[in-house]
């Protein structure tokens, strides 16, 4: 029977199809409901399909998101299939605006996948981030000391786990030492508005770099789902910037001295440091202003369709990871 909800034959393509991240994880668009023009009825409390031009429908998309209208993108809802490290996980259950259902290890037997970082993505503690890494790898030696001290424990923790399980402990206690590497997976549901949130601090760059995969991931499937609106949050949220009140006296304050002839590459840096300065921003607060005036590159978050499998190949790997002693 022919649907009469709105659909989008770039979203209907990949609807279903998985697409894998990092070593076993993978996102899945399972359902979607609406698409931009529901953006748009949303907005005019309108009726009816196919009564405005796309010209139209792109415009009014840009004023809201440029005017931060938000509720009229909540009328559009995408439902997603994720296996993800328990750590990456943690990080993404704090966007508490979503419907979530997650594998239940008191039911469900886990399989155990553990996540393996690369040795590209293996790095120090970075000196100037408390919560982030330096961006060159650490040595191949230190690498594979960790590889070892890793495997030794996560041998260890599916050995406990599997015994428990073997002598009939309670699935809910039998779990209890699995590590954070563990995959687990859920259903997640979110509005475009709550949608967009997320991918604003999951995609940028300064994010753990393993939830920006899911995050570029999602992004793409977005791209497909609402064109005109993920078109206004590149242009309006990934590739702008915003600026304090302090910011914007400066940059008022260099604008003015250029107009009147006080070019500010003339005498180097005096003249913005005088301006950070006389305007209250610290050292720190100068460097972050400094890099918002720099350009950005166009994110390409196109998905790649030769990554995408089917359900029943992901089941499968899923599967085999639960050793044959818990059939």
């Amino acid at each position: 029977m022919e649907t009469k909800r709105p659909t989008n034959p770039a979203a209907e393509e990949i609807l279903g199809g998985y697409f894998p991240v990092l070593d076993h994880g993978f996102v899945s668009l399972v359902d979607y409901m609406g698409s931009d023009e529901d953006v748009e009825r949303a907005a005019r409390v309108s009726y009816g399909y196919g009564t405005r031009k796309v010209s139209q429908t792109r415009g009014l998309i840009r004023y809201l998101r440029r005017h931060h209208h938000t509720t009229p993108s909540e009328m559009v809802e995408l439902k997603f299939h994720c296996a993800m490290p328990m750590f990456v996980a943690r990080q993404w259950i704090r966007h508490r605006t979503a419907s979530v259902n997650e594998l239940s290890g008191r039911y469900s037997l886990m399989p155990l996948l553990f996540y393996k970082p690369e040795l590209d993505h293996f790095a120090l503690q970075s000196s100037d981030n408390r919560q982030g890494r330096r961006p060159d790898p650490a040595s191949t030696e230190l690498y594979n000391q960790a590889i070892e001290r890793w495997d030794r424990v996560r041998d260890e923790a599916s050995s406990g786990y599997r015994w428990m399980v073997e002598e009939e402990v309670a699935r809910e206690l039998a779990r209890i030492d699995l590590p954070l590497s563990t995959y687990t997976q859920w259903y997640w549901k979110i509005d475009l508005h709550n949608l967009f949130h997320f991918l604003t601090l999951r995609a940028d760059p300064h994010a753990q770099w393993e939830i920006q995969e899911f995050a570029r991931v999602m992004a793409g499937i977005l791209k497909r789902v609402a064109p005109l609106s993920y078109e206004a949050w590149i242009d309006y949220n990934v590739r702008a910037q915003p600026m304090s009140r302090g910011e914007m006296d400066v940059l008022r304050h260099l604008l003015e001295a250029d107009a009147e002839g006080v070019r500010p590459r003339e005498g180097g840096e005096s003249l913005a440091l005088k301006c950070f300065q006389k305007f209250g921003l610290s050292g720190r607060e100068a460097r972050e202003f400094v890099e918002k005036l720099q350009a950005t590159d166009v994110p390409d978050y196109e998905l790649d369709l030769t990554l995408m499998r089917r359900a029943e190949d992901m089941a499968a790997e899923l599967e085999e990871a639960v050793p044959g002693a818990f059939e």
